[in-house]
């Protein structure tokens, strides 16, 4: 296996996912990790995700350079990139490309699984919401969507 995308975010769903990919890695062991982390800039409404497609998308996130409010999703981005690089670094997984989009987090997994080429997505069965009982949103939506072969974990 040459690449392995793990989808990450602040929740135990991504702890989950990053401790399951370590132990699969000691048996299988990718040349490259892109680690993804999406920025929600449109918060946690998903009214306001379902409404805001292309064009609409586009204007929030020219409005919103070089704000307080892009900087702390920067900062929170970082952090997040920061806690999972060194978990992975500690269980021996060195070849991360740490990647920070901003958008729909199923849309862009699923995008950035295509332009790097990845061979397997990994990421969390749940988010933050707890209105899906046994798999969150994103994660459906990921399953259900892509055409490469996707890991949940629980």
């Amino acid at each position: 296996m040459k690449k392995v995308l793990l989808a990450v975010d602040d929740t135990k769903g991504s702890i989950r996912a990053a401790e399951t990919l370590m132990t699969l890695y000691s048996a299988v062991k990718p040349e490259q990790l892109v680690l993804l982390y999406v920025e929600k800039i449109l918060g946690r409404s998903l009214a306001g995700e379902a409404l805001a497609i292309g064009p609409e998308l586009d204007e929030l996130r020219a409005a919103l350079k070089d704000t307080d409010y892009q900087q702390k999703l920067d900062e929170k981005a970082a952090k997040v990139i920061a806690y999972f690089t060194k978990m992975l670094n500690d269980a021996g997984i060195t070849a991360i490309k740490p990647v920070v989009k901003e958008g729909h987090p199923s849309d862009e997994i699923l995008t950035t699984a295509k332009e790097e080429a990845v061979e397997l997505i990994v990421l969390g069965s749940r988010g933050n919401r707890h209105h899906d009982f046994l798999i969150g949103s994103v994660s459906r939506e990921v399953a259900n969507t892509s055409s490469i072969s996707v890991l949940l974990a629980r």
